[in-house]
């Protein structure tokens, strides 16, 4: 009688004696969409929030004034460093939950504790869905106020060529 053998990606030998027939020696345990580890970047859960919080009636932009400005700058870069979606966005990832801070800047006119409310709710959703991580906590703070008569930083001609 001879015994089958089978030798694992260590080195190791794994027997497989004792079987019956039919049987076959099980490999790798468990279900296959459990092996092996994945990692979320902190970029890609500021960009997902940074999409869920625009979707909101009643969100203007995101991020200060100055940071809206200094990114619109950067944006023309080559390379510049944060993606205008995630601009006003910081997120902290664990292993299994994440932290978000954003800074809104809000219509004039509508209830700023009603579109933080909804700016939670659909960040949560979709962060939830798409990464499958628990947000623990999603800080809102309003920076301005747009008025209907303003005119976008980030829409007006540049006086540099």
């Amino acid at each position: 009688m001879s015994e089958t053998t089978e030798r694992g990606r260590s080195g190791q030998d794994f027997g497989a004696e004792g079987l019956g027939k039919g049987q076959s020696v099980r490999r790798g345990g468990g279900d296959p969409g459990s092996r092996g580890r994945t990692t979320i970047a902190d970029g890609v859960v500021e960009k997902i929030t940074g999409m869920a919080a625009r979707d909101v009636a009643g969100v203007h932009a995101m991020g200060s004034g100055m940071s809206r400005t200094f990114g619109a700058v950067r944006d023309r870069v080559p390379g510049g460093s944060k993606s205008g979606v995630a601009r006003g966005v910081k997120a902290e990832v664990g292993e299994k939950q994440t932290a978000l801070d954003l800074e809104i800047v809000v219509e004039y006119g509508v209830s700023i504790a009603d579109v933080a409310r909804d700016v939670r709710e659909n960040v949560v959703a979709a962060v939830e869905r798409m990464t499958g991580l628990e947000v623990v906590e999603v800080n809102i703070a309003v920076s301005d106020v747009r008025l209907p008569d303003e005119e976008d930083e980030d829409q007006s001609e540049s006086r540099l060529q």
